[in-house]
């Protein structure tokens, strides 16, 4: 009888840890989903800064420095290699964006230039399109952590070397509003 009562507690402990594992198996997936999301988005993004910078600069060959901040900022994002680098990067092309549109507003023609009208709709879509992706992926971060940490997950979690991650996030208060694109 307690050779039974043994088997049965130990395969309830066996079924417990298979069903822990698999959970933090899909918050994994689901993290790195929604940082595959966040990616297709950010790629978008740095395919159209190429075409508004050379739209802008038609207009204001003498803005020679904002137009090198917007395209350094632009390398940082697309070399960075953590998930830190990457929401710095992102603070940095949002500030050197803000510029470039700060730039933009004193030339009247090219507020009004079709061409440009439409980079800022699609810039505008993808800013809002990146901010779902950043909320999608916080979001599959946080319960991936909470399972990562929780008793008794943790110890499923540490035995097979799941991970917290990190969240996207902005760093300065005044980082939190996209950069205003529309005249």
């Amino acid at each position: 009888m307690i050779t039974i009562v043994f088997l049965v507690i130990m395969g309830i402990l066996v079924l417990m840890i298979v069903a822990f594992y698999n959970k933090l198996v899909k918050l994994k997936n689901m993290a790195q989903e929604g940082w595959s999301g966040i990616d297709v988005q950010l790629k978008k993004r740095y395919d159209l800064i190429p075409n508004l910078v050379e739209t802008v600069k038609g207009y204001a060959t003498h803005e020679k420095e904002v137009f090198e901040n917007v395209a350094a900022t632009r390398s940082m994002g697309i070399n960075a290699s953590s998930v830190k680098e990457q929401g710095q990067a992102e603070n940095m092309i949002t500030q050197a964006l803000g510029k470039l549109f700060a730039v933009a507003e004193n030339y009247p023609d090219l507020k009004a230039n079709q061409n440009f009208l439409e980079l800022q709709r699609e810039l505008a879509k993808v800013e809002n399109d990146i901010q779902l992706a950043r909320r999608y992926y916080n979001g599959t971060v946080r319960d991936n952590n909470i399972a990562v940490e929780s008793f008794p997950s943790n110890l499923v979690a540490s035995s097979f070397g799941f991970k917290q991650y990190d969240y996207f996030e902005l760093e300065h208060e005044g980082e939190r509003t996209a950069p205003k694109i529309e005249f």
